[in-house]
């Protein structure tokens, strides 16, 4: 199982902090555990921390008035998020819910805010990582929008393998089919047989409770 240590080890934003800097951090930032199914964060809270994924994987998740689940994206080992809501001052707009046994990695505001007004590097990563995820939620958009289930399904798979929202991914991750049906907001049993097409098709392998991706940019182009 993975650690703090790990996760800032493996951390973009972690690599230019200062000695002072990193102390802190280290200091501060307190993990917690959630089993599968708790809700982590709940949509109307105030943001009191910046959240990362030590181990575990999460969705973040939203419910109309009416009780539909409507999921944006699911978030896996090393990815950071949250940023948005502190920045932007707002309550949670969103729920986060574990979809497996998760250790979260709690940075409180106070610590975020202060390496924003004390580290440049920092503000550079929060650029790029701002600007990635709005990628990621306009193909989100977009795929819902124009791709049928196998496609769907290859695009959120190579979604949770962007090296820059979640470095050290690797290719092999550990991920249910009903998990991906969340995310991707499919059956399981259509996972199922998305996967078929898209392990014949040499992209990926499915293995005992996980998968192992075989061509990256090719689940990415993967559709019409």
């Amino acid at each position: 199982m993975s650690t703090l240590a790990d996760l800032l080890r493996d951390s973009l934003w972690t690599i230019d902090l200062t000695d002072i800097q990193r102390m802190r951090v280290e200091r501060e930032v307190q993990v917690r555990f959630f089993a599968a199914g708790a809700t982590v964060v709940r949509k109307g809270d105030p943001v009191e921390h910046w959240l990362g994924i030590v181990d575990g994987l999460v969705k973040i998740n939203t419910f109309s008035a009416d009780g539909r689940s409507t999921t944006f994206t699911g978030v896996p080992r090393g990815g950071w998020f949250g940023e948005g809501s502190i920045l932007k001052n707002e309550l949670r707009k969103y729920d986060v819910i574990a979809l497996r046994d998760s250790h979260i990695a709690l940075m409180p505001k106070a610590t975020f805010m202060w390496l924003l007004d004390t580290s440049i590097p920092f503000n550079r990563f929060l650029l790029q990582q701002l600007n990635e995820r709005l990628g990621q939620f306009i193909a989100t958009v977009e795929n819902d929008r124009l791709l049928d289930p196998d496609a769907r399904v290859a695009r959120c798979l190579a979604g949770l393998f962007n090296t820059v929202l979640y470095p050290g991914i690797g290719a092999q991750l550990q991920i249910s089919q009903e998990e991906i049906g969340y995310l991707a907001g499919v059956s399981r049993q259509r996972v199922n047989q998305a996967l078929k097409v898209l392990e014949q098709a040499g992209l990926l392998h499915v293995e005992y409770g996980g998968l192992t991706i075989k061509n990256l940019e090719g689940l990415r182009r993967f559709g019409p």
